[in-house]
């Protein structure tokens, strides 16, 4: 494999899925039924937009209807093809089944260009979308969810969930038929984040573990460590805060459409959203070394490099010269199968995309359970743990004031007396997943004979737990 027949996205995912079946002991035909999309749908309309009747081209990809409902994002650009949904779709369906949610894999996208439209043409395009997917049930509770994706977000999912509901009148669980809505549209706390607050929970894990850190060339824990960021959109800006807020990493190189900025001292991962809001990049940011083009950042030296926009960032031409001993994939396969097998032979750690972003997953998975049980996360039970707290501090209180020489430090009680909203239940929810899956991935890694890496890993427990399902379906 060279440069000159770099392997297309849905070519590498077909590839690093050979790899790890040819590690396993599969019949060829549950192969073959894993591997395939079950079906797509284009669909073309037509909305009467500025005076003319303007025509749309979307599609929907089925994966696998080994669980349902099926999952996966709707994403608006100008680049969505047939071969790129079904590729997202596999990639679902495997990431699904490596986090355990019920879901089977699916995708879907509209080709457009959502900055060339207002909030309101955009708002007629969308519920005409919805429209087209719903009334043939690839918009359904029970059978196909959509959430957000790339040039998609809480508002789009809020139009196509009113979309559907108008269609279904009497369908009380209508709300359930889209994730990654507004909270006042039926949405859950956490769910603008989760992909990126994964994508933290994913390298504390990957750090809890020193031998995989050594694995690496690193040492010692995320504190302190030099990140670069490509793509500073939902899930590199929320990786990228939560990294420099909360973990002591130093985000030393944010890298956009216009060009990349530097600073090795850190940069302000607020300040930098709000200049590109303002601005459309990051050309001008003040106190940062600006590069036109950015591509060429990918290869500075730093501990963690996070893609999180587009699959194939990483290829063939520039593999060998990426520096970061530690990739983690953001965003759906920015690592081509080429350049993985370069990086790989290298010695760089990748954790892989179908792991790294199964945040949103995860809790869009909360979300429909929410949605199905009419009930807020924590509403039950919140005050009680509050109670129960309190009895506790009072009787530490009150051995205290007989003379004991128990002390509570500040701020002690009021933190143990705040019991968990649905926010810190669906953190606690999506941090307990993380941690699974990538023991689940470890597990293979350090003792399957053949695996090297922790992709080839993921995809041999997703695909052994694809199998099983079919098998106990009778295939």
């Amino acid at each position: 494999m060279n440069a000159q027949n770099e392997p297309t996205f849905r070519q590498s995912v077909d590839i690093m899925f050979n790899r790890a079946v040819a590690l396993m002991d599969l019949p060829p035909g549950l192969v073959e039924k894993i591997r395939v999309c079950n079906a797509t749908y284009t669909v073309r309309f037509g909305v009467r937009l500025r005076g003319d009747i303007h025509t749309f081209t979307g599609y929907r990809a089925v994966h696998s209807e080994h669980m349902e409902p099926v999952k996966g994002g709707i994403r608006y650009a100008m680049g969505v093809n047939q071969d790129e949904v079904e590729a997202l779709a596999a990639l679902m369906t495997y990431k699904c089944a490596l986090v355990e949610t019920p879901f089977g894999g699916s995708k879907g996208g509209l080709a457009i260009d959502p900055r060339e439209w207002d909030e309101a043409e955009l708002e007629r395009i969308t519920r005409r979308f919805a429209y087209e997917l719903a009334k043939r049930d690839l918009i359904h509770p029970s059978q196909n969810v959509p959430a957000p994706d790339m040039g998609t977000g809480e508002r789009e999912m809020a139009w196509i969930a009113d979309a559907y509901r108008r269609m279904n009148t009497t369908d009380i669980n209508a709300r359930a038929c889209v994730t990654g809505k507004p909270l006042n549209a039926g949405g859950i706390a956490g769910r603008v984040e989760a992909t990126g607050r994964g994508v933290q929970y994913a390298l504390r894990e990957f750090f809890r573990h020193p031998e995989d850190v050594a694995k690496a060339g690193l040492t010692g824990k995320l504190d302190g460590k030099r990140v670069i960021v490509q793509g500073l959109g939902n899930v590199g800006y929320h990786a990228a805060k939560f990294l420099s807020e909360e973990d002591g990493c130093k985000i030393t190189c944010i890298i956009e459409r216009d060009g990349a900025i530097r600073d090795e001292a850190g940069l302000d991962v607020e300040a930098v959203r709000a200049h590109i809001a303002e601005t459309g990049g990051v050309a001008g940011f003040a106190g940062a070394e600006f590069t036109p083009g950015g591509s060429k950042a990918l290869e500075d030296e730093c501990d963690i490099l996070i893609p999180a926009a587009l699959e194939g960032v990483i290829n063939q031409r520039n593999a060998s010269d990426i520096k970061a001993p530690l990739i983690i994939e953001a965003a759906n396969g920015p690592i081509t199968a080429g350049a993985d097998e370069i990086l790989c032979r290298k010695g760089t750690i990748i954790i892989p995309d179908m792991y790294a972003n199964a945040g949103g997953v995860t809790v869009s998975y909360f979300e429909w359970v929410k949605n199905l049980s009419h009930i807020r996360f924590g509403r039950m039970e919140r005050r009680r743990e509050e109670a129960r707290h309190e009895l506790l501090v009072d009787e530490l209180e009150r051995l205290a004031g007989e003379g004991s020489n128990i002390k509570l430090s500040d701020g002690f009680k009021k933190k143990y007396l705040h019991g968990a909203g649905e926010l810190e239940l669906v953190r606690s929810g999506l941090d307990d997943t993380m941690r699974e899956a990538y023991g689940s991935m470890r597990e293979i890694w350090h003792e399957k004979p053949g695996v090297t890496d922790l992709r080839t890993s993921a995809y041999l427990v997703s695909i052994d737990r694809v199998a099983a399902s079919y098998v106990s379906l009778g295939l």
